[in-house]
């Protein structure tokens, strides 16, 4: 069958957990259940393991093992259409996901909105238009190739349990009607204060201006669970939306008896009523289970989907590329502040452009970090954005069940950034076919500019003495 249908996969996945477990099992747990991305494929077995070597301990990367996971079920899906003499795109769509159908842990998926991002990107790239254009130039020059990738997602979110969903938040008012507002979640630049200042503002019907947050401490807010898994807003939305409403149910009755006061005059009328000022909120989290004998259950609440298309062009001389044009939709739901949403999705790509195609980590044999500075360690910089860089949001999303019907964007950018990776295979696979050589090749993660240029074999790199017996390496690239 050379149709390019997948009808079964079968994989074994070993995760380096350094000297000690730390956060490994839950990552290998992540990868298993994430690793189908947006392709229905009949047949699944999967098996993790965890292993113990000498190296520092590993724990969880942005997105906890979902980069990884994706970025070989996409390589496996380029690999079966050069194989099928079909182009990726073409098996890419016919193996997503197209009606609602159950997943591979038997957990319902409605895919329209997957759908609709693959369309749109599609059409708001001008896939096809570029995809002729980047074939022209690939065939008028010879040591410079362009490559071109569209890759779809489907991201679930969620914790496989309900105990790390858990959530609190403390509201003061005070008599000159301003709110003091503390949660559990911590703020480390995805903008999780600004959203929940908003919450607070839409359920007090209060200015944003009159909404202060005290830092997050356990002297305020006990026992908070990790901001993970893309779920800060969604669960300690919850926590200050309870608060708020609690403060509110309190301060009815003088609400309405004075309609047209202000806060100030609410606040001090209730503080004379020795009505307490002060609420605390809680949620539960989502409901989650899943058994891991059967491997069956409803581990996360919502998925994700998105869509990528980016072109690259590389030079096949040094291995250097360059990002040319980058164009993402995704499905986010009903954003409470699309402006963060797009700065999470577009840091994401670019940390994702970094861990797909930059920053190499080297070992000696003995487990010693070779690479510990800025002259061995690259890291994407200005003049790795995309020149033309395009998020667009999907319109009329379906609802969710998360805070207002948003949903949780932390960690699913960070996958789209495999688009670089893909654009770059095409650009190679092209500069093969034109040496006459086989399209159907592996390239390992991540892609740098050394590799790039071994991949584009020709005189030059025939020239590179081969060693007559196999000797011990210098280094071991992870």
């Amino acid at each position: 069958m050379n149709n390019g249908r997948i009808l079964a996969m079968d994989a074994n996945v070993y995760v380096n957990g350094g000297c000690t477990p730390d956060d490994s099992i839950l990552v290998i747990e992540i990868v298993l259940l994430k690793m189908d991305n947006a392709y229905h494929i009949p047949n699944v077995r999967l098996c993790a393991c965890a292993c113990k070597t000498n190296m520092p301990s590993n724990t969880a990367f942005r997105g906890f093992g979902f980069p990884q996971g994706g970025l070989v079920t996409e390589a496996c899906v380029t690999r079966v259409a050069a194989r099928c003499g079909l182009l990726p795109e073409q098996v890419r769509e016919i193996n997503m996901y197209k009606e609602d159908r159950l997943t591979p842990y038997k957990q319902k998926l409605r895919p329209q909105n997957l759908l609709r991002c693959w369309n749109e990107c599609l059409e708001k790239s001008a896939y096809y238009t570029r995809k002729a254009a980047v074939n022209e130039f690939n065939k008028r020059n010879y040591w410079k190739k362009k490559g071109i990738a569209i890759i779809p997602m489907k991201f679930p979110v969620g914790f496989c349990t309900r105990v790390l969903g858990q959530a609190a938040a403390l509201v003061h008012l005070y008599t000159d009607g301003s709110v003091l507002l503390t949660h559990g979640g911590v703020e480390m630049g995805q903008g999780l204060h600004t959203k929940m200042i908003q919450v607070a503002s839409r359920e007090l019907k209060m200015p944003m201006t009159n909404i202060h947050f005290c830092e997050t401490s356990t002297t305020t807010v006990p026992n908070a669970c990790g901001s993970v898994g893309s779920m800060g807003t969604d669960v300690n939305g919850m926590a200050v939306k309870d608060a708020c409403q609690t403060l509110l149910k309190r301060l009815e009755p003088i609400i309405s008896q004075n309609p047209k006061g202000s806060w100030k005059d609410w606040a001090k009328e209730a503080f004379e009523q020795s009505i307490n000022l002060s609420a605390t909120g809680y949620f539960r989290g989502y409901e989650a289970d899943f058994d891991w004998e059967r491997g069956e259950g409803h581990p996360f609440e919502y998925f994700i989907f998105g869509a990528v298309c980016t072109e690259v062009e590389i030079d096949c001389l040094t291995g250097d590329h360059k990002n040319a044009t980058t164009d993402i939709v995704m499905d986010i739901g009903c954003s409470i502040n699309p402006a963060v949403d797009i700065g999470q999705i577009e840091g994401g790509f670019i940390q994702g452009l970094g861990l797909y195609t930059m920053e190499e980590i080297k070992y000696s044999p003995e487990g010693l970090l070779y690479t510990r500075g800025p002259d061995q360690y690259k890291i994407p910089a200005v003049c790795d954005i995309p020149e033309r860089f395009s998020v667009s949001l999907l319109a009329s999303s379906q609802s969710t069940t998360a805070i207002y019907s948003s949903k949780g964007l932390g960690e699913s950018g960070l996958f789209l950034g495999c688009s670089v990776f893909f654009a770059i295979w095409d650009a190679v696979a092209a500069a093969r076919r034109e040496r006459g050589l086989s399209g159907d090749f592996g390239l390992n993660c991540p892609l740098t500019p050394e590799r790039v240029r071994m991949a584009c074999v020709d005189q030059f790199t025939e020239m590179i003495p081969k060693d007559e017996k196999p000797t011990r390496s210098w280094s071991i690239s992870l």
